[in-house]
Formats: structure tokens, C-alpha cells, sequence
């Protein structure tokens, strides 16, 4: 056994301390880094448009279940629309924030101004219908579709050319 002993000790003694890479790793480490490098830069564009969905998507939730409420039966109609003013209101600041942080970015459609006037008249007919009928599960969840339109389309207009298929 201790024939064995020596002869293991002595091959172990005669192998290089050192691994030697089969290739040159650099190229690997350095596409490593300048991959990490772009996935931050462009995921800050990504977590500002997340944040903003986040948001919206929030406040429509806090809106809808504390709407019940909020308001008491006896209460005019006028006041069951106080959920719809702060929905509108809530989109058009954040269509106003995504104008603002695409405003040195052109534009890669020329009407898309006109699309977003179109999309803004449906908000204006299904505001109004909500008038008259402020509980509408169907109008609101139409309204809210109509501002995630608008939102994707500014996104999808202003969006890097790196992004583009």
C-alpha cells in the first residue's frame, strides 16, 4: 500500500499547479462585457417604459377597487366620474412624460400625430358615453384600452433603431 502511497504523491508532484485554458478566454470576457454594457443602456428605456405601465396599471387597480368606496349611492352621478377624470388625468401625464423623454428622438412615422388625435376623439366619445353611464365596466375597460394604445403608439413610433426588427 505504501508502494501505491509513493507513486500517487509522485505523480501528484510531477502535475502542473497551474491549469492552462484550451483558448484565449479574453474575447469571451470582452463580449461579456460590452453585452452588459448595452443590456444597461437599454434597459433604462425599458424600465422607465415598465415603470410607466406599472403605474398606470396601479392606479387603475387603487381606482377600480376603491371606487366602491369612495362614493356613497346617494351621491350625484357626476361624482361616480371622479374615477374617469383621474384615469384621464393620469394618461395625460404620463403621454406627456413619454413626449417629454422621446422629444430628441424622431419620429420613424410621419402621421402618427394624426393617429394619436384619432385615438384621442375615441377617448372623448367613450368619455362622454361614461357621463351618462359612469358604473360602465365595458366603457372603462374601453377607455383604459385606448390609453394603452396611445402609449404604444408613441413608444412604437420614437422606438431606437437598435430595437427594430
Amino acid at each position: 500500500m505504501s508502494n501505491f502511497d509513493d507513486k500517487l504523491a509522485q505523480h501528484i508532484s510531477g502535475i502542473s499547479k497551474e491549469k492552462q485554458p484550451e483558448r484565449d478566454l479574453w474575447r469571451g470576457i470582452e463580449l461579456g462585457i460590452t453585452s452588459q454594457q448595452d443590456d444597461a443602456s437599454s434597459s433604462t428605456v425599458t424600465s422607465k417604459q415598465w415603470m410607466a405601465i406599472a403605474a398606470s396599471v396601479c392606479l387603475v387597480t387603487v381606482l377600480w377597487f376603491a371606487a366602491p368606496f369612495a362614493f356613497k349611492a346617494d351621491e350625484s352621478r357626476s361624482d361616480g366620474y371622479a374615477l374617469i377624470d383621474a384615469m384621464s388625468m393620469q394618461q395625460q401625464q404620463q403621454v406627456n412624460s413619454l413626449l417629454a423623454s422621446y422629444e430628441s428622438t424622431t419620429a420613424l412615422t410621419e402621421d402618427w400625430q394624426e393617429q394619436l388625435k384619432e385615438l384621442d376623439d375615441a377617448a372623448d366619445v367613450i368619455k362622454a358615453a361614461l357621463k351618462d353611464d359612469p358604473d360602465n365596466s365595458a366603457l372603462i375597460k374601453m377607455l383604459h384600452h385606448v390609453y394603452q394604445q396611445q402609449i404604444a403608439l408613441i413608444e412604437r413610433v420614437h422606438a431606437p433603431k437598435w430595437q427594430q426588427i
